[in-house]
C-alpha cells in the first residue's frame, strides 16, 4: 500500500477515565493518518452548556432538549483536537471538575446518547476513524476493524488525573479525584443506557504501568498483524508522542 494512501479502517478505543485512552487515539490517529474522533469531549460540551443554561442536571427532559438543540463539531488545529460547541470552541471549559463532576449523570440518558451516537455514528460513515469512549466497540462502532478496551488501576487513574488538573492550575486533593473517578466508574457501568463494558472481541489493555508510547506501540502491533504496512504509516508520519498524565474524558 502507498503510505500516502487513507487507511480505510475504523478503531474503537473504550475504557475508564483516566486509562489513557484519549491520548492514546490521538495519537494512534496522528501516526497513521485516521481522523481522531472525542465522543467523551462531545458528553462534556452538552454538559457544559447545561450547567451554563442553569438547568439541573437531574432534569433529563430539558437536558435532552438542550441535547437535541446543540451543534457539536470537532477540528484537528495544530495537531491538536479542539471541540466546539455552537461555533465557541470549549475545548479548555469542558475539563473542568464541575463539568467532570456532571457528565456522568448528563451522558447516562437514552435521549443524549441517541442524540450524540447519531453525530458519531455520521461522522465514521466515511471510513479511516478513530473513537474513544465507553460504548464504541459496543454501541456506535460494533462493526470497527479493532476494537480495544483500556484498564488501568484507580489509584493510578487518580494520580493522572489530579497531575493534570494541577498543571492547569486546579488545586484539588487526591482524594477528592479518587472520589469523583471512583463515582464516574459506578454511573459508567450501572446505567442502564449504553453503559460502559468490554465488547465480546476486544483486546484488553491494562495500562496502569505503561507510559503513552507504549500504548501506543502495543496497539499499532495489534492493527499490524492484519495490515503490515501501518508499520511504515507510523514511521512516516511518526511526531514527538505525549506522555501519561493527560486527562480522559
Amino acid at each position: 500500500m502507498n503510505a500516502k494512501k487513507k487507511l480505510d479502517i475504523k478503531i474503537a478505543i473504550d475504557g475508564t477515565s483516566g486509562s489513557g485512552k484519549s491520548t492514546t487515539a490521538k495519537i494512534i490517529a496522528r501516526k497513521l493518518g485516521l481522523i481522531p474522533v472525542d465522543t467523551g469531549a462531545m458528553y462534556r460540551a452538552v454538559t457544559l452548556k447545561v450547567l451554563r443554561a442553569g438547568v439541573p442536571v437531574e432534569d433529563e427532559q430539558k437536558v435532552v432538549e438542550i441535547a437535541n438543540n446543540t451543534d457539536i463539531d470537532q477540528k484537528v488545529i495544530n495537531g491538536s483536537i479542539r471541540t466546539f460547541l455552537d461555533g465557541e470552541d470549549v475545548s479548555e471549559a469542558i475539563r473542568t471538575p464541575e463539568v467532570s463532576r456532571w457528565v456522568s449523570i448528563v451522558s447516562a440518558y437514552p435521549g443524549v446518547r441517541r442524540r450524540l451516537v447519531e453525530l458519531q455514528r455520521k461522522i465514521a460513515e466515511k471510513g479511516g476513524v478513530v473513537l474513544d469512549g465507553r460504548d464504541i466497540g459496543t454501541v456506535v462502532l460494533p462493526d470497527a476493524d479493532f476494537k480495544f478496551f483500556m484498564v488501568a488501576s484507580l489509584e493510578e487513574r487518580a494520580r493522572r488525573r489530579m497531575k493534570e488538573l494541577q498543571e492547569k492550575g486546579i488545586n484539588v486533593s487526591f482524594e477528592e479525584v479518587l472520589k469523583e473517578l471512583k463515582t464516574r466508574d459506578e454511573i459508567d457501568s450501572s446505567r442502564e443506557s449504553s453503559p460502559l463494558r468490554k465488547a465480546p472481541d476486544a483486546i484488553v489493555i491494562d495500562t496502569s504501568n505503561l507510559t503513552i508510547s507504549q500504548q501506543v506501540d502495543l496497539i499499532i502491533s495489534e492493527i499490524a498483524k492484519k495490515y503490515p504496512e501501518v508499520r511504515e504509516i507510523a514511521q512516516e508520519k511518526n511526531h514527538p508522542d505525549m506522555e501519561a498524565g493527560q486527562i480522559d474524558n
